[in-house]
């Protein structure tokens, strides 16, 4: 059953420059059907930004929400994997450092994204989380 990464993590990714407005932010996640987006600037991963990271970092603080960019509100300290690693390595890493996504790089240059859905379908078909996972989104 040994898998791996590069067989079932997503390769479309959405990213965006450190400099994007949390508004622009938002607004893509919506409209790419998304809860987290990669942070890249000249090509080399920088950050990731969750919908969470959004409310959490940005929104409770109050004040004005345009005069925020992505950088206010992404995850720096990552943690990442490469596609040739072992999805049970995988899992191993998400849970010790209660992450429920990670990005896939090569060269410190996203590749792709692995979450914790991606798994489900991947090594559990038939559970909960992975037929949630696989449903179309609410609109």
């Amino acid at each position: 059953m040994a898998q791996r990464v590069r067989e079932i993590m997503t390769a479309r990714l959405v990213t965006v420059a450190p400099l994007t407005s949390v508004v622009d932010v938002a607004q893509l996640m919506r409209r790419e059907d998304v809860g987290d987006v990669l942070v890249v600037d000249e090509g080399r991963l920088r950050g990731v930004v969750t919908d969470r990271d959004l409310v959490v970092r940005v929104m409770a603080e109050g004040g004005r929400i345009g005069d925020h960019t992505v950088a206010d509100a992404c995850s720096e300290e990552l943690v990442t994997v490469t596609p040739d690693d072992d999805v049970d390595q995988v899992l191993r890493l998400m849970s010790e450092r209660a992450v429920r996504r990670l990005p896939v790089v090569e060269d410190d240059r996203p590749v792709g994204i692995v979450t914790l859905g991606d798994l489900a379908v991947a090594r559990e078909p038939g559970s909960a989380l992975a037929a949630i996972s696989a449903a179309r989104p609410n609109e």
